[in-house]
């Protein structure tokens, strides 16, 4: 209840705010005067009153007077301490009254009322980006100005804030203190356990205002909203990309740095993302754990799930916009479009040949080392490439899945049936360019060739 006024008889003659006693009045003077008397002699900060210059100077001292009487945390505030002490009780004194929410402290329940009003009252000067909270929109800055004064002393890696220096601090500590009651997965933020929880529950509560997609998380659904505005705030300053989400950008700055932090400790293999070498780490344990519900197949990346489960819907969403030939996966269609680009852009490097497809390249190079990683469980015959083991395999079951339609002959190949077919067709689709001469195999030609070189 409010204090009669005979009991608060000064009176602020800015905004009319009463006070029961003179010094309280002079205080408040204060934030309209922007009068600062009390100044810290080490770093000259200023304030309004000497109490809150008392605590600051303990930033200097260290000095941590308050002290918790159930795990011996200290601190330089006495707030700092109620705050903390309610980790202990439970206690979260502060609630939404649109969602029941509950907070611990006052600022946290404002800055979550704004996810209800989404007002976003912190600007970009530069980009024009919004943001709910100050401090959102200071780390925002920083990405302008390319500020990372956050250092990790291990390996001299740079950020923008401390929270993201600590999160990188424990890929070298291998720290995991919090598991899913679910599966054996541990994470080393209570914020991914939860993000991670919700692949079990399903849950996915922020909604897409535009197109009504589903996320479990904040973030998620942020990174998706920029692709309806068209926002790419993560500009490269080396090939002038930009990308909608930081962890994008960040993927693609190691295509220039070439950093692969993450190792695996059975073969030395090297990764530049923490995902991609725990999808690695299962081509030697044999875990699959994502499986198709129509036919059982397992994978080892979930990745691979959607594109499988297109080949039981016959889905084919993905077309060339210069043939119009549809493909089931986006990877399909841009080795396709090579075929009309003509780009090669994996090449050897022992001598230059290149290739439309990276699986092309890595075939290839095994024609310089001798690798023939598969072999054949009858004979032990070794190959190179993995499509030649089902061919070789036909030796020995002597099927011949291949039939011709002219004259009924059967092959264990389809590339023999080809050359096959052409005894009937007549076609000869390699020529000589010195004589013009055609020919139906590819041999023949060469021997062709041989004549006219001496």
């Amino acid at each position: 209840m409010e204090m009669p006024v005979e009991t608060k008889p000064f009176c602020c003659e800015v905004c009319g705010s009463r006070f029961s006693k003179q010094m309280q009045l002079k205080l408040h003077v204060r934030t309209h005067t922007g009068e600062k008397p009390y100044k810290c002699d080490v770093c000259a900060a200023a304030f309004s009153q000497k109490h809150n210059m008392k605590v600051h100077r303990r930033t200097h001292t260290g000095e941590k007077p308050y002290q918790c009487d159930m795990c011996e945390a200290r601190f330089s505030k006495k707030y700092h301490l109620i705050i903390h002490t309610r980790t202990h009780t439970g206690e979260q004194p502060y609630s939404c009254e649109i969602c029941a929410s509950t907070f611990t402290q006052s600022s946290q329940l404002n800055r979550h009322r704004k996810i209800h009003s989404g007002e976003k009252p912190h600007g970009c000067e530069l980009c024009g980006s919004a943001f709910s909270q100050r401090a959102h929109l200071n780390r925002h800055m920083q990405l302008h100005l390319k500020n990372k004064p956050y250092h990790c002393q291990v390996c001299a890696a740079e950020f923008t804030t401390r929270s993201a220096l600590r999160s990188h601090i424990i890929t070298h500590t291998g720290e995991n203190n919090f598991s899913c009651e679910v599966c054996p997965c541990t994470f080393s933020k209570e914020s991914s356990l939860i993000n991670h929880m919700q692949t079990h529950t399903g849950d996915k509560t922020y909604i897409c205002g535009v197109c009504a997609s589903s996320f479990s998380t904040k973030s998620c659904l942020t990174t998706h909203e920029r692709t309806h505005a068209g926002k790419k705030t993560y500009p490269c300053d080396m090939c002038m990309a930009s990308f909608s989400d930081k962890s994008s950008f960040d993927r693609h700055k190691q295509t220039h740095t070439g950093e692969k932090p993450y190792s695996c400790d059975v073969c030395s293999s090297t990764f530049a993302r923490k995902s991609s070498l725990i999808i690695h780490m299962r081509t030697h344990t044999g875990e699959k754990p994502y499986s198709c519900e129509i036919c059982g197949a397992r994978f080892s990346d979930k990745s691979y799930l959607p594109r499988h489960k297109r080949i039981h819907t016959g889905e084919r969403p993905y077309s060339c916009d210069i043939c119009s030939v549809t493909f089931s996966d986006t990877s399909t269609l841009a080795t396709h479009k090579r075929a009309h680009t003509g780009s090669k852009p994996y090449s050897c490097d022992v001598c230059n040949a290149a290739y439309s497809k990276k699986s092309s390249l890595i075939i290839h190079k095994r024609s310089h080392t001798g690798e023939k990683p598969y072999s054949c469980e009858i004979c032990g015959a070794r190959f190179a490439d993995k499509s030649y083991l089902p061919i070789h395999m036909l030796k020995h079951t002597g099927e011949k899945p291949h039939f011709c339609e002219f004259c009924g002959s059967f092959f264990a190949n389809k590339s023999n049936l080809l050359k096959h077919k052409r005894t009937h067709t007549g076609e000869k689709p390699f020529f000589c360019d010195i004589c013009t001469c055609r020919f139906s195999k590819k041999s023949t030609l060469k021997n062709h060739m041989d004549k006219h070189m001496g």
